[in-house]
């Protein structure tokens, strides 16, 4: 694959040529050369974009695609399409397929499905058997097959013994443990953030508190065990707190926040659109605002769009029945883009790989091109026909979005 890229804005930390607008060569997939002007001689296929800017490609922690035994929600092939053309160039894929992801056969299988694409595929090994919560999986043999870490997708470990022991155990071939905050004991049958839209709605809520107990908790096992711990998709100012103070211990402790949680506050239920039904909840504005604040100082190590396509059978139905989940990676780099300035939002969307085991690239001369290109310009509402993915259940249709990816340069691939 050779290509020159002409006319484009650099924004890496990592690049001599940061903050520069550059013409690139790409030969063989390799960044041959980075100047001011470059001559096509070889009359290479050009790419020249309004408004282009290149970063270093962008990693998402969680996504789901259904592949194994929902391929109706989406299939690996077209979520790798996708998360493409959505600007990923690096994806970790959650285990709640059926069979569940808890063998290392099953890890074999994403990953023959995901070859030769221009995305990079990271398998989440299931923690538990079946996701059960019962006994531990086949962590070791999962690790050796390629899986990056190890979670139940958004089922908490009820047993704290039982992640005690995860977290020794994969300790002994560095590991990464994840455990979803949610106490159910307290959470109940809650659907929605417990507030006071949700009593005035009449939708049973859940409070902060079942957050950051299970947080607490989690913070506490990792003190005793020792290990790596990864909390995903934090909600609540508690837990940004409690993150924080973890930290300061010198615990090895990371967390994310998914994008939807920054963006949208619980007022946008008063349409019982179940689009907006997602796990954990959409809270309150002082809860994104401590959010945003922990992204800031640090404390959120990075952001997903915790992609969770859903048929509409699962969705066209009534609130208490509707199923947990929005789609998020069309609209990921749009709706950080509002909420942030464009430079912590390229921030955030390519930290974390290196907490799941992967090599950190940049945009410099005899490096392979990794790159994302986008427009970090340009206010337009999020529409259908914006969304690539099989499943349509987005929470943010109709919601004003900033910037636009316009795809990637990866593992000597062009998807635009």
């Amino acid at each position: 694959m050779n290509v020159l890229i002409k006319t484009a804005t650099i924004i890496d930390p990592l690049s001599k040529f940061h903050n520069e607008i550059c013409d690139v060569l790409i030969e063989k997939g390799k960044i041959t050369k980075i100047a001011t002007s470059i001559d096509n001689t070889n009359n290479y296929k050009t790419i020249g974009l309004d408004n282009l800017h290149l970063s270093q490609g962008w990693f998402d922690s969680s996504v789901c695609f259904g592949e194994p035994g929902f391929e109706d929600r989406e299939t690996i092939e077209n979520g790798l399409k996708t998360a493409a053309k959505s600007g990923f160039t690096t994806v970790a894929l959650q285990a709640n397929t059926y069979p569940v992801i808890d063998t290392n056969a099953n890890v074999a299988f994403v990953l023959s499905k995901a070859q030769n694409h221009a995305v990079k595929l990271l398998p989440i090994g299931a923690l538990t058997k079946n996701s059960e919560s019962v006994d531990l999986a086949e962590l070791f043999d999962m690790k050796n097959a390629g899986a990056v870490a190890f979670s139940d997708y958004k089922k908490p470990i009820s047993n704290p013994n039982l992640l005690k022991i995860a977290l020794q155990y994969a300790s002994n071939f560095d590991g990464l443990v994840c455990s979803f905050p949610l106490e159910t004991k307290i959470s109940g049958k809650g659907i929605v953030n417990e507030e006071f839209n949700s009593t005035s709605l009449g939708l049973k809520g859940s409070p902060n508190l079942a957050e950051a107990l299970q947080v607490t908790r989690d913070l506490f096992l990792l003190e005793y065990a020792g290990g790596k711990l990864h909390i995903p998709t934090i909600s609540t100012a508690e837990s940004v707190a409690l993150i924080r103070a973890a930290k300061s211990k010198k615990l090895d402790v990371t967390c994310s926040v998914a994008i939807h949680n920054l963006c949208l506050t619980d007022d946008v239920l008063v349409e019982f659109d179940t689009n907006y039904k997602v796990n954990p909840p959409l809270r309150i504005q002082k809860d994104i605002d401590a959010l945003i604040e922990g992204l800031k100082d640090g404390t959120i190590d990075m952001v997903t769009s915790d992609h969770n396509p859903k048929t509409i059978e699962d969705k066209k139905v009534e609130f208490d029945h509707a199923a947990f989940g929005t789609i998020g990676l069309e609209s990921a780099f749009g709706a950080l883009n509002t909420v942030v300035s464009t430079k912590k939002a390229i921030q955030l969307l390519t930290k974390g790989k290196t907490r799941f085991g992967q090599e950190t690239s940049s945009i410099n001369e005899g490096e392979m091109a990794n790159i994302t290109l986008f427009n970090p310009t340009g206010t337009y509402a999020f529409a259908e026909s914006d969304i690539v993915s099989k499943s349509k259940n987005s929470a943010f249709l109709g919601q004003a979005l900033k910037g636009k990816a316009y795809g990637i340069i990866a593992n000597n691939k062009i998807v635009l």
